[in-house]
Order: structure tokens, then sequence, then C-alpha cells
């Protein structure tokens, strides 16, 4: 370097560093760290942990035509194949809640991710109904840990200003993922090879592989947040100050690319918080009896089950129970009844019901029993593949959730809670009766596309939720409702796989009438004729 260049570098003026000489406050904080690159991160991994969630619950409707002769599944079977992964959120999600606000958001979303992905591979080898259904079964036991914590998490590095943007981000990338999930079906399901393992006794199928893939978005998602910190305002909760500084920095490297003035925070302003809170969060983190454990668990449920809250929590969780009873339980089978529909087509029948074609397409696995199902040949009535239709129709409905989501944010403002709960379901529960009696299979397949969309009423149910009840019990009540939600799931896919070779026509009928119902119940949910801020409305959308 010459000494002209040396005398004019040190001509130049030095980036004045950013110092702060008096606490600022977390929220404030984090507004100094701006909105980047680091930001973008997480939005993305929060958006692909939630579309992991969507493919590991839901991936399966895909499989269970597919893999019927490999498996010998009866529909009963199938019913409760497609519903297990539900049962084993419900059965964790509380637990992952209550770990994550005493040990940490990272400390459970980490491991639970990195276990899901293990129990999803296991389950790609399974060669029985009974060893899939116990692998599918902590499959949803883990991925809830991540399910259930995720929007606190991502929350917590923003300050709340910007936290519904960031969620908002989230969501995008989930409604990506939810678009995805049948390309991501038709690409893998649908093609032609398959590996003898001897070791193990199987062939190995297409459908075995896109169970993996499926499970491939928890494993990059617990890599990349290896990179990632625990929650600041988690640590900063529990008196990490230094560390929560050393966060913000990394923060604001990332975001100005090291090339900003630095940024100098010398300490934050303790924020105060209610004494009692304090200090049952202190106990619960450092107590280590269960029963104890389990009796602040019921603590901080009961009283949404008490007093004026009672009426309110029977109300949201009957609704969640009965959209989901349909927006799931109905949806696991969609794959499979499109399949059939277009089998019969195959064969030149023009017009028949969807009950219909589901009579005359039934599988008897009775009569395979003696046929080696691992086998390179398969028998004529075993399907390795799903029809186009059912893959075009599966994209349909997911763009329309996503395009849906959207227009619903734009106008309930506007038009109010109540008008489009009683909209869909109304319109959906018609549609779900009708179709029993609509001989044109096209258009009864749009039909059963419109009773399937009646999940758009998750989110708004959840908006009620919120303006329901009060701060210290708000997360509580969405968990206790979501988690009747996904029960619906599970007796909804039950009700089906049990009814729909013997009376697929009372399936249908109870959809329709039970949503319905929820349209009715609907007027009875408290101040739901109020209309509130925008920003006290907070919508989660878990499908």
């Amino acid at each position: 370097m010459t000494p002209n260049m040396d005398e004019a570098i040190e001509k130049l003026p030095e980036p004045k560093d950013v110092t702060y000489q008096r606490p600022v406050k977390l929220d404030d904080a984090l507004l100094m760290t701006k909105f980047g690159i680091y930001n973008l991160c997480l939005i993305t991994i929060s958006g692909t942990i939630l579309a992991a969630v969507l493919l590991e619950t839901l991936g399966i409707s895909y499989v269970l035509p597919v893999a019927e002769c490999d498996l010998m599944l009866t529909t009963k079977e199938k019913g409760i194949l497609s519903a297990i992964s539900f049962a084993g959120i419900i059965s964790s999600s509380h637990l992952w809640g209550f770990l994550a606000d005493t040990r940490g958001r990272r400390t459970v979303i980490l491991p639970t991710l990195f276990l899901a992905f293990a129990s999803t591979v296991l389950s790609s080898f399974t060669t029985n109904f009974w060893l899939i259904t116990i692998t599918r079964f902590f499959t949803g036991f883990f991925i809830s840990g991540s399910s259930a914590t995720i929007y606190a998490y991502l929350g917590e590095f923003h300050a709340k200003s910007n936290s519904s943007r960031a969620i908002m981000g989230a969501s995008f990338v989930f409604g990506v993922g939810c678009i995805l999930l049948p390309l991501i079906a038709w690409s893998v399901i649908n093609q032609e090879w398959e590996y003898t393992l001897p070791l193990l006794n199987i062939v190995y199928r297409p459908w075995r592989l896109f169970i993996v893939v499926c499970g491939l978005p928890s494993l990059v998602c617990g890599l990349a947040l290896l990179y990632f910190p625990e929650s600041p305002k988690f640590l900063f909760s529990r008196g990490h100050e230094q560390d929560t500084i050393m966060i913000m920095h990394k923060m604001y490297r990332w975001n100005t690319g090291g090339k900003g003035p630095k940024l100098a925070l010398t300490s934050l302003l303790q924020e105060t918080e209610a004494q009692q809170t304090k200090i049952r969060r202190e106990e619960s983190a450092n107590n280590k009896s269960v029963l104890r454990l389990l009796k602040q668990m019921w603590q901080q449920t009961a009283p949404l089950f008490m007093g004026q809250y009672l009426k309110r929590t029977t109300i949201i969780c009957v609704l969640q129970f009965g959209i989901y009873l349909t927006s799931n339980g109905m949806y696991m089978f969609f794959p499979d009844i499109l399949n059939r529909i277009a089998e019969l087509e195959d064969q030149g029948v023009g017009r028949t019901t969807i009950c219909q074609a589901v009579y005359a397409t039934q599988v008897d696995i009775s009569q395979l029993q003696q046929h080696d199902v691992n086998a390179t040949a398969l028998p004529e009535v075993c399907h390795q593949k799903l029809d186009i239709s059912a893959y075009e129709h599966s994209f349909v409905l997911e763009t329309i959730y996503a395009l849906g989501f959207a227009v619903i944010g734009l106008i309930i403002n506007a038009v109010g809670k109540l008008p489009i709960l009683v909209f869909i379901f109304g319109v959906c529960g018609i549609s779900g009766i009708l179709i029993v009696f609509i001989d044109l299979p096209l258009l009864a397949i749009w039909f059963y596309v419109i009773l399937l969309t009646c999940g758009f009423c998750i989110s708004v149910v959840n908006a009620c939720t919120v303006d329901l009840f009060p701060t210290n019990l708000r997360a509580m009540a969405v968990c206790i409702s979501l988690m009747f939600g996904r029960l619906g799931s599970v007796v909804g896919a039950n009700i089906v796989g049990f009814l729909l070779d013997s009376q697929c026509e009372l399936t249908f009928w109870i959809s329709g009438i039970s949503l319905i119902g929820c349209g009715v119940l609907s007027f009875f949910i408290p101040n739901i004729y109020k209309r509130n801020a925008l920003e006290d409305r907070i919508s989660i959308s878990s499908r």
C-alpha cells in the first residue's frame, strides 16, 4: 500500500458507534437491530416448520390408496391410520406448550424436529398396519412440539410492531407448502420403480419414499435452527441480559451486512411482570417433580372451564371440533375417493354418485391374504399410482385455501366475523348434503371441494377466541380449542373409515348437518356482533 493511500484512509471519517448509555427497552432494542436477512431467515424456517406439520399429517392421505395392498389395509384401518398423527399431536401439544413456556422455545423445537424425522423414516420401512400406526403416532407426538411453539419463537425475535408482519410472512411460506403438497405427491408417488430389500423383507416403492420426503422439511429446519439461538425475550425473562444483548448484536450484524455503525447496547431496561406469574414460571423452571408440573399445568388450564369462561370455552371447542371433523377428517379420503371415481370412469361409467363409485370399487383385502404383497407384481386391483385428477383437484383445493385466507383477512373488518362464519358453514354444509344426490362425477367432486373449504372458519374462530378471553388466558384458550379441533380430525377420519364402504351417504350427511349446526351455534358466540379494531384481532391458521 502506498503512503498516499495510507494518508487518504487516515483522512476518512470513522463510522460513529451507536451507543446508548441508558437502559433500552427490549422492544426498542429489537427495532434497533433493523429488519433484514436475519428476520427473513427466521420467517422462512418458521413457515417451513408449519408446512412440515401439514406434510406429516395430511401427506398420508396420498399414501393410503397406493399402500393398501402392501400393508393389507382395510377401509377401517385407513381411517385409523389417517387420524393417528392427530392423536399424537393431541396427546402432546399441551405438554410441549407448557415445556416451551418453562424450559425454552428452541429447547423444545430443536429435538422434536429431529425426533419427528426419525420416526417418519422408520414408518417408511414398516410392513404392516400396527407398525406404521405406532410410528405415525410418534411422528405426530414429536411434530407437535414445533407446531405448538414456533409462533412464540418467531414473534419473540421481533418488536410488537413487526411481529404480525413476521407471522404473516411465515403463513405465506406455509401457504406455499399447502399448494406444493399435491405436486410433491404427484412427482414422487407416480414414479415407476421399486427395489427389493431382502434384509427387511420389503419392496421399497415410491409411496415409501414420499413418506420420507414429507419428513425432510423437519430435518432441514432442525439443522438450520442449530445456527439460531434461544428466543431473546425468553432469555431476558430468565435474567440472561448479556446473552440477550449478544443476540441483538448478531441480528444487527446480519441485517446490516456488517457495514453499518457498530451497535453498542450497554444494558436493557428490566420490564415489570406480575409477581405471581413470575414466581410460577421460576418454580416451573426449577421444579423436577412430575406431579407438581402436572398440577401447574392444570392451574393454567382450569380457569377456562369455570365461571363466565365455561360457556365461551365450550362454544369455541365445539366449533373447532365440527370444523376439523370435516376439513381434515373428510380430506383424508379425498384422494382415495377421487381415485375410485376415475377408476370407474375408465371402465366407461358416465353417470354415478360418489357413493356408488365407492361401493363399486371396493377392494376385498381378505382375497389378497394368500398373495405375496412383497412380490414385484401386485394384483390388478392394487393401485401403485393415483389418477392425475386426484392431484389436480387437491391442487385446486389448496390454491383456494391460500387465496381464501387472504380474502378473509381483507374483508373481516368490514363484514364482521358472524356473517363470514354463517356463510361458510351454510354453503359447505349444504354442499355436503347435495353430494349424496348428484350423479355427475365432476360436479360432485366440485361440491366435495367446497365442503372441504370449511377450514376457512378455523382462523375466524381463532379470531373470536382472542376477543373472548383476557391476555393471560388467550394462548391457552387457542391451544385447548385447537386440541378439540384435532380431536375432531381423529373422530372424523375414523367415522369415514368405518362407514365409507357400507354407509357412504351417511358420512356426507354427518359432515353437512354438523357444519350447518356449527353455523347455528355461531349466533351464540358472546360479543359476536361487535367489531373490534384490527390490531385486536389475531388470526392463527392451523389446518
